[in-house]
Order: structure tokens, then sequence, then C-alpha cells
């Protein structure tokens, strides 16, 4: 079975309500149920949450919510593996075979069916326990400043000086979703090391969503993608 799973909780606080937040004319986390159905490669598509209008919400939008994730798994600090693994493991506590799960963010508006699959061959390919999608930093890391009560100063003092050709390029996590074998997320394996492998994602496409700038940052790359049409497909 290859399962695809989404959390989200009810307790977001720096948006209250997120991922069921209007986003575009639908809640937000419609746009991940929906590339998740629209990729073909799901037996079944999980909603895990703590929070009934979530469950609701969910399953109007064609996803399943069979059981309703526990406190202890629902805070501030439970991460994408953990919650990952408990939906693995309720699964096959069902009597299911788990092969794969995909943990899809709830607030991705901007996940596409061919990058899940994508990243599903990817991984199957590698031989890697993880496939996740990450981005390039538009600006070299290497060359960051930091505010201070006296003016500014640069995190790396040895690089400031540095022309941003002669600098290693740097990735971030893009946020959309994390493919794994069902085993790695039960036995809690680190993503980010050599057991993963990353699926690269134009910038364009990419907005981590924790702020309400971010979320109208996000608002408007959505209409300029949809204004632009097929030329911001790739």
């Amino acid at each position: 079975m290859i399962v695809a799973v989404i959390p989200a909780r009810g307790g977001s606080k720096r948006i209250p309500r997120k991922n069921i937040r209007p986003f575009a004319g639908k809640p937000i986390m419609a746009y991940s149920i929906e590339a998740a159905r629209a990729c073909g490669l799901f037996d079944r598509i999980l909603v895990s949450t703590d929070d009934v209008e979530i469950a609701d919400t969910a399953r109007r939008f064609g996803a399943e919510c069979p059981f309703m994730r526990p406190a202890a798994l629902a805070d501030d600090y439970t991460g994408t593996n953990e919650v990952a693994a408990h939906a693995v493991d309720w699964l096959i506590r069902q009597g299911n075979r788990v092969d794969y799960a995909c943990c899809i963010y709830a607030t991705a508006p901007f996940v596409r069916p061919s990058d899940l699959i994508h990243g599903y061959e990817r991984l199957k390919r590698s031989g890697k326990d993880f496939a996740f999608s990450v981005t390039s930093f538009g600006f070299p890391v290497q060359r960051a400043i930091r505010l201070v009560a006296d003016g500014v100063e640069p995190l790396f003092p040895q690089w400031i000086e540095s022309r941003s050709q002669d600098l290693e390029d740097a990735y971030q996590d893009a946020g959309q979703f994390y493919w794994g074998r069902a085993e790695a997320f039960l036995a809690n394996l680190p993503l980010y090391s050599s057991h993963s492998v990353p699926i690269v994602l134009p910038r364009h496409r990419v907005q981590d969503i924790d702020t309400l700038e971010d979320w109208r940052r996000a608002e408007l790359m959505h209409a300029a993608m949809k204004a632009a049409g097929s030329a911001l497909d790739e």
C-alpha cells in the first residue's frame, strides 16, 4: 500500500485555524488533498488531525480521517516523522501492509501532482529511505548579516566580502512533501542526512507559510501563477 499522510492539527497559533483558512477560494488544505488525488499514486489519503472541523473539511474534499490524532502528537513540538509514523503504525495495526508513505503539508498550495510522482520515482530508483522537496536560497547564506544594537554585523565574517559566484549554493526544505519507506518512518531515521535524496523545486513555486506575511505573499504568488497560466509551469 502507498499512503498519503497530511498533518493538520487544530492548534496553529501564528495563523489561527491555518489549515482550513480560505486560500484563493477554498480551504488551503484542499490543495494538498487534490494534488494527492490527482497524482494517482495513493491507495489511501489520510488527514491526521485532532480537530473535528478539520476532519470534516478533509472528508469533504476526498480524504479520510479514520482516527483522531492523540494530544501527545498534536503539540508545537511534534515532528513530521512522528505524525507519519503514527499513521503508518495505525494502518499496520488494522491489518494493512504499508510500503511507502508521503507526508504532504496541509499548507502547500503549490504542491503539484507531477512533483509527487517525481519524488516517488526518485525514491524508488535511489535506494534511499526518504525523498523530499527542497529549493535553493535566493541569496548566498554565507553573506547573511544580523542586526545588532549598534548596527549590523556579518554572521560569517570570513565570507562577507566573497563574490556570490565563488560561494557554494545552499538549499532549504521546501515544506511541501516527504516521501519515505514505511519502515524508515517507523524507525524515525533522520531526514536531513544521507538517508534522503532531494527533489529540487524552483523558488517561484515555494513559499513556507508560517506568518500572515507569508500567507499574503503566497496569495500574490498564486494570483501571479494563475494570471501567467502555463508560463510558470516549470
